[in-house]
């Protein structure tokens, strides 16, 4: 623990005495990386983004350019998976009548730029030994990539669960062996929330050692 704290003194004297401003100073493995803006360029730490992250739900009537979008997509693509199966696919929809018939087959009405169907093929997940099924956890972890890099980018997401997904898979072309997991509505957003705040406390969640 003393190591840990020597550690972060030497960082903290050494950005603020050389002046090294929008980087980090790695002294003790005598690396340099940049994590500030520089030049006007946007960034975002992860934990920024998990704090400010809110689920929007009103966007713009603005188109997400492809380069954003591709991003968001490689941000899935290497999510971790269980044993790396990755049993995962994701349709993209920005065709406005094709966004119409998935209203349809919707709960709710609700308009977006561009939505994300995740899917997943679970014969492809690995299994448990008592026969717990891991697909929906590493479809999961695949949509949070999805939706803290779509925050960093400027950009608003919200899941989407109530659905009928027989009707969505026929609408898509979707295979019959995959299933329809989730969607992701995406766009610019029309409405502004504060940082995350309804969240119990670490007191009433975490145990130490046991139950």
């Amino acid at each position: 623990m003393a190591d840990s704290y020597g550690y972060l003194s030497v960082l903290l004297w050494y950005n603020s005495h050389i002046g090294l401003r929008g980087y980090f100073v790695d002294y003790k493995y005598g690396n340099v990386r940049r994590t500030c803006p520089k030049n006007g360029e946007r960034k975002m730490d992860v934990f920024e983004a998990i704090r400010t992250r809110r689920s929007i739900r009103k966007y713009k009537d603005e188109p997400v350019e492809k380069d954003k979008l591709l991003k968001i997509i490689e941000a899935a693509r290497l999510a971790p998976s269980t044993l790396n199966r990755q049993p995962w696919s994701f349709v993209v929809v920005t065709d406005p009548e094709v966004k119409k018939k998935l209203r349809s087959a919707c709960n709710q009405d609700w308009f977006a730029p561009a939505i994300i169907v995740e899917c997943a093929f679970p014969e492809k997940a690995w299994v448990r030994d008592d026969g717990e099924e891991y697909w929906k956890l590493d479809v999961a972890v695949a949509v949070q990539n999805m939706v803290l890099a779509a925050w960093e980018e400027g950009l608003g997401i919200c899941w989407i669960g109530a659905f009928r997904e027989e009707e969505v898979k026929k609408i898509l072309g979707i295979p019959e062996d995959a299933r329809v997991l989730v969607m992701t509505a995406l766009g610019y957003p029309a409405e502004k929330k504060g940082p995350v705040t309804n969240r119990k406390p670490l007191e009433e969640i975490v145990h130490y050692d046991h139950w």
